[in-house]
């Protein structure tokens, strides 16, 4: 045997083995967008600032994020864009229980429930964000766009809701509100102060909604006793979408084509809004009674009070309502409904002033409907109601908008 030529290729297949040894391991796979952002969620720390680059993302699940003090951030509301179209897990996009948090810049469409819930947190900013169902007004749609719940010190500024099945921009059992210069459009409620106190909603835009705004105050919820909300600066017009509600939904009671409306809330100043060719009515103020659904909370009051209107200016409007006593009133006069409808139900021992003031230009109208009778006398005497309120103050938050 040639041991010259086996000891030469013995040292050679020792070098391949120890060079195999050497090597690096396997390359790890890298992250999907997706996967890289959930684990940036949950391994947040206050102070971060997670940034959504511009692009369409393609999330499946859903998301979401405990930290306080983590600001989300896009490169624009139309430029980063969270795309929900495939989720296949989770109730909601985006679920926050944090305080100090701050999401900006960016946009969340087509989620199968809701698409931004913030719950329980304290100091909110959501500033130039847009939720959307971009296949149009569709009863399957998420219930809610921007949906701040139980939390305080909320400030929604200079966002976009579209295409929600209940609310596009909601604000529910909270305090120290203020919804400025954003937009809502095709949802069934634009947007809606439910069961919350100290709101502003104000230099803001509602169109082709089924309502404009609603103020509402609901039994049998954790948080209740709804007041202090002032409504002014907004345009408020052609909000005559169809009721695209799942049926049992509140809102699916609210009649297309209305602009403003108030149910058993109290203190509520309006002023200063545009009502345009709202084809139910351009403002609406309702007992929850209107409904004819039990009320089975002991502690819920139903009827709205000290309800102070002034300054408003109503154009068109009323001219197909879509309830029927509104349509019967209609049809027996042969005139468009009025710019002010209430329906007439007082607490026992209050008067119709308790209940509604408006000091408006003198050729506003006004119906009481007597709903409480059945709608047997409607009076279009506004007499009782010509009376001013004490003015509401400011909402101020602590927060700095970014």
């Amino acid at each position: 045997m040639n041991y010259s030529i086996l000891r030469v290729f013995s040292i050679a297949i020792t070098a391949i083995l120890l060079a195999s040894c050497g090597s690096e391991e396997p390359a790890v796979p890298e992250l999907s967008f997706e996967e890289a952002l959930q684990k940036q969620l949950i391994q947040a720390k206050s102070g971060d600032v997670i940034i959504i680059p511009a692009g369409v993302h393609e999330i499946t699940r859903s998301l979401s994020l405990i930290v306080s003090g983590v600001t989300i951030a896009g490169a624009g509301i139309d430029a980063s864009i969270l795309s929900f179209k495939n989720q296949v897990q989770g109730a909601e996009g985006l679920l926050v229980s944090a305080n100090d948090f701050v999401i900006r810049d960016l946009a969340i469409e087509d989620t199968i429930g809701d698409a931004l819930k913030i719950n329980e947190s304290n100091n909110v900013q959501v500033l130039r964000v847009r939720t959307e169902w971009t296949n149009g007004p569709l009863s399957t749609n998420g219930a809610y766009g921007i949906y701040p719940v139980q939390s305080s010190n909320v400030l929604i500024d200079e966002s976009v809701a579209i295409g929600a099945s209940d609310a596009g921009i909601y604000v529910g059992q909270s305090s120290q509100i203020i919804v400025r210069n954003s937009r809502a459009e095709y949802n069934v409620a634009g947007i809606e102060i439910e069961n919350s106190t100290f709101a502003d909603v104000h230099n803001n835009v509602t169109t082709n909604n089924t309502g404009g705004i609603l103020v509402f105050d609901l039994p049998n919820l954790p948080v209740q006793g709804g007041r202090n909300t002032r409504v002014y600066n907004n345009q408020i017009f052609a909000n005559n979408t169809a009721n695209f509600a799942p049926e049992g939904n509140i809102v699916a009671s609210v009649p297309a084509g209305t602009g403003l409306m108030i149910m058993a809330n109290d203190n509520i100043e309006v002023f200063e809004n545009n009502f345009e060719d709202n084809n139910s009515a351009n403002v609406l103020i309702v007992s929850y009674l209107i409904n004819g659904l039990p009320i089975t909370d002991p502690e819920y009051d139903p009827y709205p009070e000290a309800i102070y209107l002034h300054n408003n200016q109503y154009t068109g409007g009323g001219e197909s309502p879509d309830s029927e006593p509104l349509a019967l009133l209609q049809a027996a006069t042969g005139q468009p409904l009025p710019d002010i409808i209430w329906d007439g139900m007082l607490s026992t021992g209050k008067t119709a002033a308790d209940a509604l003031c408006f000091s408006e230009a003198a050729d506003t109208s006004f119906v009481s409907l007597d709903a409480s009778n059945g709608f047997a006398q409607p009076s279009f005497d506004a007499a009782a109601h010509d009376c001013a309120l004490p003015r509401l103050s400011a909402i101020s938050l602590s927060l700095d908008s970014q």
